[in-house]
């Protein structure tokens, strides 16, 4: 009875463990490059169209300048469960 117990303690246990190592949904993905843009100053979320597919990002939409163009890939980049970033955003003065 012990050892069922102390079986069961451990499982509990590791069980998060292993849990830690699953790749995040692409709705997480979503939601963490959504937050990630929207709070960076330069970059800013407003203007991105984001789409996730299986860990692969592709951002659409209109900047300024492209050093937000840049950033905006770098910053996805950075995020958990990204495999991919295609950046198609457009460098525009509207």
């Amino acid at each position: 009875m012990r050892l069922l117990a102390v079986i069961l303690l451990f499982s509990s246990l590791l069980t998060p463990l292993f849990a830690a190592d699953k790749a995040p949904t692409d709705d997480t993905v979503y939601d963490q490059i959504q937050l990630k843009l929207s709070a960076d100053p330069d970059v800013g979320a407003r203007n991105i169209k984001i789409v996730v597919k299986d860990g692969a990002v592709t951002l659409t939409g209109k900047v300024r300048n492209d050093n937000q163009r840049d950033k905006a890939a770098k910053i996805v980049k950075k995020v958990k469960g990204v495999r991919a970033v295609e950046n198609k955003l457009v460098v525009t003065q509207e």
